[in-house]
């Protein structure tokens, strides 16, 4: 076996030599994948095939980063190879394609072979699609326990572990930042878990990422929970979940993004993270993800289900999806505007700040020992007094502050408002568009500076926003689409 250093994140792939391993051409179209072992350990992987000897000569077999790294042994060892058989649960993915709804056991052995990466991007891809065309409230619920049970899970040892999750849709809506450290200020557990950004410029685990470590070891986790009672991290790390990070892979390209999955991906990473109680932020607005009251009613309800089946305490909250949270979009610039609000800084956003006081009092009122209705005017003290400031400061600094924080992009294009009126609509979706354009989140300090909102009056030439990229290309695509439609609707 050789260790070849390439990223084929998440597939695992193998490389063999094109000639003189035994296989014919016909034979090597039929393998595809490959079952790699030894005594200890195998892997599925996916077939490539080479025709440089120094890559992999005859008798080697070279394996990528990822699946080097899963089967666990040394650079040199023997291997044995052989053809893969298609697993069971290809044949539940083609009935599902076919319409039929798919048992609690078949969605398990799909979830199953998910997480053990067996299936190929193209296989994933055709089950997304699949359940998006339909899928059952009960098949919800199975593939939500089929997720939680094949990962790793958390114990905090405690019966009130409260946790907060917004569906997302809605750029700048970075209020994660600023309720975490109000709940550790309060004395309640909130370890929060999240996934990388997947339609959107910026998650919680990227925004956090400027400041801190955010790639925390389980054991890192129990620490910091035990000397600051939260973190802000990536949850892919640890383990939990782990199918629905190999299904986000192939979402994120596809920009899919279905209730159902939405669903099972949120509350499969959150009970698995250990969490009892849980605040589901929805926004409903014309350009959100959730533009109707009665979709939003309808996945409200979902999540409802979902989470009486598996004991977890949930309230979900439909909140103004109508404009853009904030002024940042993106990882840096949303990092600033959360600060901003913790500092209790005279420019802060008003609106982000007024959302994350309404969202952390809700949680509040989780807390037993606490009046009700007193949770928002308690949210509201811990922010205005420092004291969510001070717990954001010791989350940094007991996850491991960032030595050198991410910069805004060095290239810049302002986008002007080509008439004089008022604002009246700014299209979140397109906005999100521009920003992913410009290279966030993986381009950490790309993004937008909304400079006007909903109501501003506006002169011809006025700044809208200012676009940021870290690369020309980046920029130029950003841009372009900006100049097609600034996403900003003015009346006269």
């Amino acid at each position: 076996m050789r260790r070849i250093p390439i990223d084929t994140h998440p597939e695992n792939t193998a490389l063999l030599f094109r000639h003189g391993n035994g296989y014919s051409t016909e034979q090597y179209r039929a393998l595809r994948k490959l079952r790699v072992w030894t005594d200890d350990a195998e892997i599925l992987a996916t077939l490539a095939l080479v025709d440089d000897e120094t890559i992999v000569g005859p008798d080697e077999i070279g394996l990528g980063e990822q699946s080097f790294r899963r089967l666990g042994c040394d650079e040199g060892s023997e291997v044995s190879i052989e053809q893969a058989p298609p697993p069971a649960s290809l044949e539940f993915i083609k009935r599902k394609i076919e319409g039929e709804t798919l048992d609690e056991s078949e969605i398990a052995a799909i979830v199953r072979d998910l997480a053990s990466y067996i299936y190929s991007p193209m296989e994933i891809a055709a089950f997304l699609v699949a359940c998006a065309g339909f899928m059952s409230t009960q098949e919800t619920l199975s593939l939500t326990r089929a997720m939680i049970n094949v990962g790793n899970r958390l114990d905090w040892k405690t019966p009130l572990v409260v946790d907060k999750h917004c569906i997302g849709g809605i750029p700048g809506n970075r209020t994660s930042m600023i309720v975490v450290p109000i709940m550790a200020a309060h004395g309640l557990i909130c370890p929060k878990t999240s996934s990388r950004a997947i339609t959107s410029p910026a998650g919680t685990a990227d925004t956090m990422g400027v400041l801190a470590n955010v790639d925390l070891t389980q054991e890192q986790m129990k620490e910091i929970v035990a000397q600051e009672n939260a973190f802000l991290a990536w949850g892919g790390r640890v383990n939990l979940s782990p199918a629905d990070d190999v299904l986000i892979s192939v979402e994120r390209p596809l920009r899919l993004d279905t209730f159902e999955q939405m669903v099972a991906s949120i509350l499969s990473k959150k009970v698995a993270a250990g969490s009892t109680h849980l605040l589901v932020d929805i926004p409903v607005g014309p350009t959100a993800k959730v533009r109707s009251q009665r979709d939003a009613i309808r996945l409200r309800k979902l999540f409802e289900y979902v989470a009486r089946h598996l004991g977890l305490e949930i309230d979900v909250m439909l909140t103004d999806g109508s404009q853009p949270v904030g002024r940042g979009v993106g990882p840096v610039l949303e990092a600033r505007d959360a600060m901003a609000v913790l500092r209790n800084d005279d420019d802060a956003p008003a609106d982000l700040r007024d959302r994350a006081v309404m969202l952390a009092g809700r949680m509040l009122e989780f807390d037993p020992s606490l009046e009700g209705g007193k949770g928002f005017a308690k949210a509201a003290e811990l922010l205005s007094s420092g004291a969510a400031l001070a717990a954001m400061e010791r989350l940094i600094k007991a996850q491991g502050r960032r030595e050198e924080p991410p910069r805004l992009g060095i290239h810049q294009f302002e986008v002007t408002s080509s008439k004089s009126g008022s604002v009246v609509q700014i299209d979140c979706q397109r906005i999100a568009r521009i920003a992913r354009l410009a290279g966030a989140p993986i381009d950490e300090g790309a993004g937008i500076d909304l400079l006007r909102k909903v109501g501003a009056q506006l002169r011809a030439g006025d700044v809208l926003y200012r676009i940021y990229a870290n690369s020309e290309a980046g920029l130029a695509f950003a841009r372009k689409l900006a100049e097609e439609h600034p996403a900003y609707e003015i009346s006269s």
